[in-house]
């Protein structure tokens, strides 16, 4: 009795025109962000205007940006990653401590940065995939541990003075022609920290992985229907183990880049990173439920994080709590959009598997 095996490539697909689920929340991230921007272009002042003010939101965001690619890359496979922003604390800590206390090289603390991610995600991503333990469990026990790590190697909040260090954190690179003219008349050139332009790389190569290779579009079917999966030979285990893995050494480049825009350790740093890191992806179009998510979505999710922040300080509501509320407010709008495609998918689907089964039936 023949019957039609869906898979969970096909069943990420939209009834839009073909549009797949994954790239249709992107555009939507995309547009609302491009309405954002020009809302403040417009209603906001000039401010908006000048390049700088879109670089500077990615100077103060690179880190956040290769954290959430991180977690995109464990919640397309259905999983989640809370011990981002410990992880993060505790390499900005012990980078501090090595470059300062121990007089190290800007190449040791990198070394250092990688190795505590490497060790994260081997750890957490073995306890997940083999071990079959809840995601949440192993990682919400990795963030405890990191943040109680941070405050063994230095409880005292300090800045870096190696020279080195500092130089490299000073370090900028000028975009030619996108400068602008202060208050007194001088030409201001613009400019992007380093940690950019490795978070954007990130971003591209990352991108290229998911689209193109067979291990990232196994990525999405393990997410989407682990039995699917494994039905069409793919080694869910690996996938995952594979997929925490990468998540722990974009974690460790992270936490260095942190390191890099902050300058100092501390036991306070990255606090709420991990959660921001969720929030982005999800904003960017990255489903809870698995099987669906894009990189270039979850950059315009940090993006549109940092361009609430940036209105809600242009109207004058400084206060702490208005971003928070603005920002609980978007990702509930996109949580909702979530909710309204995956029953659409699931209706679908139903539709899908209606005529196969009466089909079948037939003799």
């Amino acid at each position: 009795m023949p019957q039609k095996l869906t898979t969970a490539g096909s069943s990420r697909r939209s009834l839009l025109g073909g549009i797949s689920d994954t790239n249709l929340l992107m555009s939507i991230t995309m547009i609302v962000f491009v309405l954002m921007y020009g809302f403040a272009v417009f209603g906001l002042g000039e401010g908006f205007l000048k390049a700088q003010t879109f670089f500077n939101m990615l100077n103060a965001n690179a880190a956040l940006i290769i954290l959430a690619c991180g977690m995109t890359l464990v919640m397309i496979t259905g999983g989640i990653d809370i011990s981002l922003g410990g992880m993060a604390a505790l390499i900005s800590m012990s980078s501090a401590v090595y470059l300062d206390m121990h007089s190290g090289s800007v190449v040791g603390a990198i070394m250092i940065s990688l190795g505590i991610g490497l060790a994260f995600g081997l750890i957490q991503g073995f306890l997940v995939a083999y071990l079959d333990i809840q995601p949440f469990i192993v990682t919400l026990a990795g963030m405890f541990f990191a943040r109680g790590m941070t405050t063994i190697v230095n409880t005292d909040p300090f800045n870096v003075q190696n020279e080195a260090f500092v130089k490299l954190k000073e370090t900028r690179i000028i975009i030619p022609g996108l400068g602008s003219v202060n208050r007194r008349g001088q030409y201001i050139d613009a400019y992007i920290e380093i940690g950019v332009v490795i978070a954007l790389v990130i971003v591209a190569a990352l991108f290229i992985f998911l689209k193109w290779t067979k291990t990232g579009r196994s990525f999405y079917a393990v997410g989407g229907n682990k039995q699917s999966a494994l039905m069409l030979g793919i080694n869910v285990k690996r996938t995952t183990f594979l997929a925490y893995l990468m998540c722990g050494i974009l974690g460790g480049i992270g936490g260095f880049v942190y390191f890099m825009h902050v300058g100092s350790g501390s036991a306070s740093h990255a606090s709420g990173a991990e959660m921001n890191a969720i929030a982005s992806s999800i904003i960017g179009g990255t489903m809870l439920t698995g099987g669906v998510g894009n990189i270039i979505g979850t950059l315009f999710g940090v993006l549109s994080l940092a361009l609430i922040q940036n209105i809600v300080s242009s109207v004058g509501l400084d206060q702490a709590w208005w971003t928070g509320i603005t920002n609980a407010s978007m990702l509930c709008i996109f949580l909702v959009v979530q909710s309204i495609i995956i029953a659409r998918r699931k209706k679908a689907n139903l539709s899908a598997a209606k005529p196969a089964d009466a089909k079948g039936v037939k003799t």
